[in-house]
């Protein structure tokens, strides 16, 4: 019998607690119980310690129907592995518990992008997707995902990309959830983070990757995860698509109180 690739969490116990318990009293502190849950194509979370981003993760993890198959696409932060790399098997471990990688969808995706590659290195450190998955686990522990990283920013690949992940899973469409992880601005001022995420996060209500792009560029917008950002709002467009919705911003600031040097994040749901 082959061994089945575990692929171990790296930030547990740093971004997130470390025992079971633990997090999810972590996690029960920072969900909305009495929030709306609708069925939505894709969403945006973000992925700091859970102690900054944690309060936006967790609402919109609360206004989410969460899906029996999720794909999950993150910035590659290490540098490690291809440019575009999806893990094809094995399981993921929380402290919650291990999520199976959906392997006949990640083969499927896979085919259908000439782009991807089957690729572990790129996810064995990387944090993006991993803090993603208690707050699924919390709402449904039977789910399957794929995992995919990217360290690409070229706009025309990354919006095929999505058009190549739509087409790969259109036959499952209403039991798929995208979810693309990013941070936004990273270390200024909070009224300079505020302005510039606004800008960012307009384009994505919008719908609109190219404009995403655009204010990425031209303001120089350090938000982590633009690009998984773009490839699933095509994929989402692709689906059937046609609105966004801010569930919630917040900066570190917010948490902390130190606004000279924030973080920003977002959380948006896309139906």
């Amino acid at each position: 019998m082959d061994k089945i690739n575990i692929r171990k969490p790296v930030v547990s116990g740093q971004f997130y607690a470390p025992s079971a318990n633990s997090l999810k009293a972590q996690i029960e502190g920072l969900i909305d119980k009495d929030a709306l849950k609708i069925e939505v194509i894709a969403c945006v979370m973000p992925h700091a310690g859970y102690m900054y981003s944690g309060r936006v993760a967790g609402a919109t993890a609360s206004r989410i129907s969460i899906k029996d198959k999720i794909i999950l696409l993150g910035p590659n932060h290490t540098g490690l592995g291809a440019p575009f790399s999806i893990m094809t098997s094995g399981r993921w471990q929380t402290p919650l518990g291990e999520i199976k990688i959906d392997a006949g969808l990640a083969d499927k995706i896979l085919k259908s992008s000439k782009y991807l590659k089957a690729d572990d290195l790129a996810h064995a450190h990387e944090h993006s997707l991993e803090v993603e998955l208690p707050f699924l686990q919390y709402f449904k522990n039977d789910f399957e995902f794929v995992p995919i990283a990217i360290l690409s920013d070229e706009l025309n690949l990354l919006k095929e990309l999505g058009r190549d992940i739509a087409s790969a899973v259109s036959a499952y469409k209403d039991s798929i959830l995208i979810i693309a992880s990013t941070d936004m601005t990273h270390y200024e001022p909070q009224a300079e983070a505020e302005k510039k995420d606004k800008e960012a996060i307009q384009a994505i209500l919008e719908l609109n990757e190219d404009k995403l792009m655009s204010k990425v560029k031209s303001l120089n917008i350090t938000m982590c995860g633009y690009a998984p950002t773009i490839a699933a709002i095509c994929a989402a467009k692709a689906l059937g698509a046609t609105k966004a919705e801010l569930v919630k911003y917040e900066t570190s600031g917010d948490v902390t109180g130190d606004r000279d040097s924030v973080v920003g994040y977002a959380g948006i749901i896309i139906y």
